[in-house]
């Protein structure tokens, strides 16, 4: 086996990577021509579904694909979860409510595993099928309340018999089914994040107020103190700066350990000057909903290390304070 891969030449392994590529490549353009007023029907059935879950089922490589489906589904605000068709019909089509929607995915549209949820569906006129198929003349077809007919494709491989570019289109319709029913409902990252509260992902997308110094962690400092005392303050704080406020809690200011020594190198007598006379006015802050990664790269480009953060655009109004540290700790760069 290996002397034979040793023989094949190079070009001609890649010119069979090359064709399975663009046979896929042209099967997702027949897709695209195909997205008309059955997809649209789609995206209104889904959207209609309000106090439901969307069920998906499928079998073999169909079935791969719905799990995939389902759980994209799920992620980007629409509640969804895979059914294992074989076990359908050993109690599990229990799990289906009225309020739900079906989707059956089957390139023949004529799989056994699915008659009896195609049945099922029939029976419950509340529960609205949505079957997609490339068979105009199957079962599932036929039944189906809304129907999506995948193009024919030529599948990649010897004799054309290896779900390959059926997969991908299956595949990519999922995609655009979820991502428009994201867009409509005006899924946010922050929604997004929400439903991906660990891994990677997760840590793109931590914003400032996940990160943020709130209450009496907060660096503040009345605008009337002597520098004397904010000096001891921001080295009892330790966070290389203060916070400047009025009587009426009300951000004034802001004083870093870059200020003082900004000052020190003037050499003149300043520890019994107010604070309000030597602070940086309108000081950089920030929304709490921000990513803490654009914090960050407001903090790299500003040349700063720490930020005041505000909510509901009341600026001169500090609900927390956020440290470069903080988002360096969490792995955010």
């Amino acid at each position: 086996m290996i002397s034979g891969l040793t023989k094949m030449r190079n070009k001609n392994l890649l010119s069979i990577a090359k064709e399975v590529i663009k046979l896929e490549k042209d099967s997702l353009i027949k897709l695209h021509s195909s997205i008309g007023k059955s997809f649209e029907k789609i995206i209104k059935t889904i959207l209609n579904c309000k106090n439901g879950k969307v069920v998906i089922s499928g079998v073999g490589k169909s079935g791969i694909i719905g799990k995939k489906w389902s759980a994209t589904l799920s992620s980007t605000g629409t509640p969804s979860f895979f059914l294992d068709a074989s076990n359908a019909s050993h109690g599990d089509l229990g799990q289906i409510t009225s309020n739900d929607i079906i989707i059956l995915i089957s390139l023949s549209g004529q799989s056994d595993e699915l008659k009896n949820i195609i049945q099922f569906a029939s029976r419950n006129s509340s529960i609205k099928l949505i079957g997609i198929t490339s068979k105009k003349d199957s079962i599932l077809y036929k039944n189906s309340d809304v129907k999506f007919l995948l193009p024919n494709v030529k599948e990649a491989g010897p004799g054309s018999f290896v779900p390959t570019s059926s997969t991908t289109v299956q595949m990519a319709l999922g995609d655009a089914i979820a991502i428009t029913c994201m867009r409509y409902k005006k899924f946010s990252k922050l929604d997004f994040k929400k439903f991906h509260p660990s891994g990677s992902l997760s840590v793109k997308l931590k914003t400032v107020e996940d990160l943020m110094l709130v209450g009496r962690k907060i660096p503040f400092v009345n605008e009337n103190v002597s520098m004397r005392t904010a000096i001891k303050n921001i080295a009892k704080k330790g966070l290389g700066a203060l916070v400047v406020k009025n009587k009426n809690n009300k951000t004034t200011g802001f004083l870093a350990d870059g200020d003082l020594k900004r000052l020190s190198n003037l050499k003149i007598g300043f520890e019994d000057l107010e604070i309000r006379k030597v602070m940086k006015k309108n000081p950089i802050t920030v929304d709490k909903n921000m990513l803490a990664a654009q914090a960050l790269s407001i903090m790299n480009t500003k040349k700063i290390t720490s930020l005041c953060v505000h909510q509901n655009n009341k600026k001169n109004v500090t609900i927390g304070f956020i440290h470069i540290h903080a988002i360096l700790n969490a792995n955010i760069n």
